[in-house]
């Protein structure tokens, strides 16, 4: 054999050996987005194409069911559908609690045996409308079947924008009963806590930080029974704030025993305008290169995190809500899709195209 014929060789061995460890194999269904706009076929097609398969979208319970026993799927079924079309898996979020169950959308509907039943009444015609046997599917037969099995309860429960006040012991309540009902409706459905807002400025009860709020939603007697996954929004300014909230959130599950359940990163991201005073607006390129930064970091950390999915917030900008959310799209706000740099880092890290 030439010398040049065992160089190649070892040139290509040396390749093979080091690809598992370069483009380590993610869980399925890793890549997601949340949007903060309506999504179109257009949308959905283009994530389809780009590498994502799943988006978490909101589903307020105040919109989906006015008055009691009356549901408004409309939101729900416009979403589900054009997600189906192109077989993106939906994890809905569930909050926002109607005016006829309790005075403020953010109130826990623990209080009372008859917000308690509201509650999993809800849930129960959730799985009848979007789960495995659900009137949904029977009533768009032409359409793919992406039954819902996973849902999430709540979104940042521990931050007082959505729950007020902020309680673990009545969380964790709304997570046993949320459970018990899911599953009564379908057996393989599945709980996600809602996603723990990592450093809210509130102090108790109007904020506490994610591992805090998580340490004693474990204390809470069967709770590990109760859920699937644990979910956090490690909004943070730099990649190495991120890496610490992750992997402290991930001490807090294995100090309690609960190293098997899945971490999920719910919601994550950067802005794109420079020259903010922000923190999480770091200009075009610089949202390019920190999703990038933060992907690299997720594959290569996945394993000992048992993170299973991420979900970059946003797909477009949206001028006039939060003070970031007009930039951390990775569209550009508008008619049509306009994409950014970041949009195109997205895609190498998914693999998929532009």
């Amino acid at each position: 054999m030439s010398r040049r014929v065992t160089t190649m060789l070892a040139v290509c061995f040396g390749i093979l050996c080091l690809a598992p460890a370069a483009q380590a194999r993610l869980p399925k269904r890793f890549f997601g987005i949340a949007p903060q706009t309506v999504l179109g076929l257009k949308d959905t097609a283009r994530m389809a194409r780009g590498g994502v398969d799943s988006v978490r979208v909101p589903a307020p319970w105040s919109v989906l069911e006015p008055a009691r026993g009356s549901h408004d799927w409309s939101s729900l079924d416009h979403v589900v559908g054009v997600a189906a079309r192109k077989r993106l898996l939906v994890l809905p979020f569930l909050y926002s609690t109607p005016s006829w169950v309790a005075g403020r959308y953010t109130t826990l509907p623990v209080r009372s045996a008859r917000q308690r039943q509201a509650w999993a009444g809800f849930l129960r015609s959730l799985v009848g409308r979007y789960g495995p046997r659900g009137s949904y599917w029977q009533s768009h037969p032409k359409l793919p079947k992406v039954p819902i099995r996973r849902w999430q309860i709540w979104n940042e429960e521990n931050y007082f924008y959505f729950a007020t006040p902020v309680t673990p012991g009545r969380y964790a309540a709304l997570v046993k009963q949320s459970h018990r009902a899911l599953r009564q409706a379908d057996r393989g459905a599945q709980v996600l806590l809602g996603g723990l807002f990592s450093h809210p400025k509130p102090r108790a009860p109007r904020g506490m930080p994610a591992t805090r709020f998580l340490d004693r939603f474990y204390r809470v007697r069967g709770i590990r029974r109760a859920f699937e996954g644990v979910a956090v929004h490690p909004y943070a300014p730099t990649i190495g704030a991120l890496k610490t909230d992750l992997a402290e959130v991930r001490q807090v599950m294995r100090r309690h025993g609960d190293g098997g359940s899945g971490l999920y990163v719910t919601e994550f991201g950067w802005g794109s305008q420079a020259h903010s005073r922000v923190s999480f607006e770091v200009g075009r390129r610089g949202q390019a290169r920190i999703l990038r930064r933060a992907y690299s970091y997720m594959r290569h950390a996945h394993r000992r995190l048992n993170l299973k999915q991420a979900f970059w917030f946003s797909w477009k900008d949206v001028r006039g809500t939060c003070n970031f959310c007009d930039s951390v799209g990775l569209f550009r706000a508008g008619h049509g899709l306009h994409a950014k740099p970041s949009w195109h880092a997205f895609t190498r890290a998914s693999g998929g195209r532009p």
